[in-house]
C-alpha cells in the first residue's frame, strides 16, 4: 500500500511485480492501481479529471510526479570511504551499518566495496590483518569472512 511517503517508482515495480500475469491488459491495470493507495495518495487519484489518462504508462508518470519528492535518491560510491569501526562498536554495528549503505548505492562495485570495508576497519584489528594476508575476491568471500569474526567477537 503507497502511503505517500515512499518511493513512488518502488511501488509502481511492485504493483508492476503482483500484476505481472495482467501487464498487457491496460485498463485493469489502471482500475486496480488505486487498490495500492492508501488516503494521501487516493486523495491524488481521486482528484484526476475524468478522461485525463489514457495509459497505465501515463497513469504511473503522473504517480511518479505528483510524489517526486518521496523518491529515493541513491547514495554516491564515496559514501563509503567515510564508513569507519568507531572505537568500542563492535563488528556487527560496524558491518551492519556498512552493507546497509552499500545496498543503497546503485551499480555493482563489489571491489569497491571489498576495499573500503578493510581501510574501514583499526589497523590492528584481526580481521583486518586476515584481509590483507589473504585476500577476498568477491562479497560473499567477504561476508562469510566476517561473519567467522563476529562469531568469535559474540563468544
Amino acid at each position: 500500500m503507497y502511503n505517500g511517503r515512499m518511493d513512488p517508482m518502488e511501488h509502481v515495480s511492485h504493483f508492476n511485480q503482483r500484476m505481472a500475469v495482467h501487464s498487457k491488459n491496460e485498463t485493469l491495470m489502471c482500475k486496480v492501481f488505486p487498490s495500492s493507495l492508501r488516503p494521501v495518495a487516493m486523495r491524488w487519484f481521486d482528484g484526476l479529471e475524468e478522461d485525463s489518462i489514457s495509459s497505465f504508462k501515463e497513469l504511473t508518470r503522473a504517480f511518479r510526479a505528483r510524489f517526486v519528492t518521496c523518491s529515493r535518491v541513491p547514495r554516491p560510491l564515496d559514501s563509503l570511504l567515510s564508513m569507519t569501526m568507531r572505537e568500542g562498536k563492535t563488528l556487527k554495528t560496524y558491518s551492519d551499518k556498512y552493507w546497509k549503505m552499500f545496498n543503497e548505492i546503485n551499480g555493482n562495485f563489489d571491489d569497491v566495496a571489498i576495499k573500503t570495508f578493510k581501510v574501514g576497519l583499526p589497523a590492528k584489528y584481526d580481521l583486518r590483518k586476515s584481509l590483507t594476508r589473504k585476500p577476498v575476491r568477491s562479497v560473499r568471500q567477504l561476508m562469510y569472512r566476517i561473519n567467522e569474526y563476529k562469531r568469535v567477537e559474540e563468544d
